[in-house]
């Protein structure tokens, strides 16, 4: 048996913009249904919300989104989350973590979320990895990319 997990992500009618987004900085394929896909009539309100969509690449990447049924507007994560001190301070319920072997490659992932993003911790190296930064995208989503570091076994 195997198990993976999948970061499902709930929006309020941006999940579309959303998921093309992630498209466009991950690659890979996108799925996308309505709710008009699954019988909603085209004139309901709602309709051409997504109900069910994902991104997915040939190297494991992943994320799920859809639109909450009847809510418009807003980022899909409640909280804040800041640089204080060179501490970052947060109550955000959860953060989408990415993580590469090299820093090339998350170098390019850092540069396509980063477009209209408020950067938390630039992308730089720190004391456990060659490189880790914290930003939160212009959907309110908050991302932690990091390049993979070995560490000696205790």
């Amino acid at each position: 048996m195997s198990i993976t997990t999948t970061t499902h992500l709930n929006f309020r009618g941006e999940a579309r913009a959303a998921l093309e987004f992630y498209l466009s900085v991950f690659g890979g394929d996108i799925t996308i249904a309505t709710y008009g896909d699954f019988g909603m009539p085209a004139d309901v309100p709602g309709a051409a919300d997504v109900v069910f969509g994902q991104v997915s690449t040939a190297d494991g990447f992943r994320i799920m989104a859809y639109d909450i049924p009847g809510q418009a507007g807003g980022s899909p994560t409640a909280g804040e989350t800041r640089r204080e001190n060179g501490t970052t301070i947060t109550d955000q319920p959860f953060f989408v973590s990415v993580r590469g072997d090299a820093l090339d490659e998350v170098q390019r992932y850092w540069d396509g979320l980063s477009v209209g993003a408020t950067i938390i911790e630039p992308l730089a190296a720190s004391a456990w990895s060659p490189g880790f930064g914290m930003l939160t995208d212009r959907f309110g989503v908050t991302w932690i990319l990091d390049v993979a570091a070995e560490y000696p076994a205790e």
